[in-house]
C-alpha cells in the first residue's frame, strides 16, 4: 500500500520548485494533492496534468496565502472536491538578496506577509478541516534561519519566524493530533535559485556544503512524505534539515 493512501494534501506554491517537488512525490504515493498557485497558474496546471496522467488526483486552485479571504476559498473548494483534509505543507514564500542599504518596508512587509502570515492563516483554516482524526502540518523554513548569510536578513527573519511558530503551534496543536514539524533545506536547485544564486554564489554554497552538491525538490519531498505518513506518527516540533550537511 502507498504511504499517503486516501489522504488529501494541500501544498501551497506547488506550481514550481520544492512545492511541485512535493505534490509530485505525494501523488506518487496516493494522496490527492491541491496544488496551490498565485502567479504561475500555467505551471500548477501543468502540474496538475502531469499527476493526472499517471493516475494520480490533482487540482489547481488560486490563492495568495497573505490574504485571509482567498486561504478561506482555498479551504472551502479543497473540501468540496475531496471532502476531507489531512495535510497541509506550507510551502509558499518569497526570497530575494538585499542588502541591508537597499531593505525597504514594502519588501519587509512583503516578505512577512507571504512567508509568516501566510503560513499561520493556512494553518489556521487547515486546523478546522482535520477534524478529530488529527493531522500532518510541515512547515518549510530554512537552514539560514541559523546560519548567517550575507544580504538575506529579511528573508532570514521569517524563516526563523516559522520556526518560533513551529514551536508554539506543535505545542498547541498536538493535543489535537494534529503533528507540526519543520523541513530546513539548504541550497535547493529550483527555478528561483537559479535566478538568485548567479555570480559564483551557487559554487560558494557547493562548496561549503559537505555532499558537494545543491540538492534538489525530490531530496526535500522524499523527507515530506515521511513527515506526512504514518511512518513520522510520534514525531511532532521535529526539523529536519535537507541540506547536505551545509549549516
Amino acid at each position: 500500500m502507498k504511504k499517503l493512501e486516501g489522504k488529501v494534501a494541500i501544498v501551497t506554491g506547488a506550481s514550481k520548485g520544492i512545492g511541485a517537488g512535493i505534490a509530485r512525490a505525494f501523488a506518487e504515493e496516493g494522496a490527492s494533492v491541491v496544488v496551490n498557485y498565485a502567479s504561475d497558474k500555467a505551471g500548477a496546471e501543468n502540474m496538475v496534468n502531469e499527476i493526472i496522467a499517471k493516475d494520480g488526483k490533482a487540482i489547481a486552485i488560486y490563492a495568495d496565502v497573505s490574504k485571509e479571504a482567498d486561504v478561506k476559498k482555498m479551504f472551502e473548494e479543497a473540501n468540496t472536491v475531496f471532502g476531507r483534509l489531512d495535510i497541509l505543507v506550507n510551502n509558499a514564500g518569497v526570497f530575494k538578496s538585499i542588502p541591508i542599504e537597499e531593505i525597504s518596508v514594502e519588501e519587509f512587509n512583503r516578505h512577512y506577509s507571504i512567508n509568516v502570515l501566510g503560513n499561520l492563516l493556512a494553518t489556521r483554516e487547515a486546523v478546522k478541516y482535520f477534524g478529530e482524526k488529527g493531522g500532518s502540518i510541515i512547515n518549510m523554513t530554512s537552514v539560514v534561519s541559523e546560519k548567517g548569510v550575507p544580504t538575506y536578513s529579511i528573508y532570514s527573519g521569517t524563516k526563523g519566524a516559522v520556526q518560533s511558530i513551529t514551536h508554539a503551534l506543535a505545542a498547541e496543536l498536538g493535543p489535537k493530533n494534529i503533528r507540526v514539524n519543520a523541513i530546513a533545506p539548504g541550497a535547493i536547485e529550483t527555478e528561483g535559485t537559479q535566478v538568485d544564486f548567479g555570480g559564483g554564489v551557487a559554487e560558494q554554497y557547493i562548496k561549503a556544503t559537505p555532499l558537494r552538491r545543491m540538492g534538489f525538490p525530490k531530496d526535500v519531498a522524499k523527507v515530506a512524505v515521511f513527515l506526512a505518513s504514518d511512518d513520522s506518527a510520534f514525531l511532532a516540533d521535529s526539523r529536519i534539515e535537507v541540506s547536505g550537511g551545509l549549516k
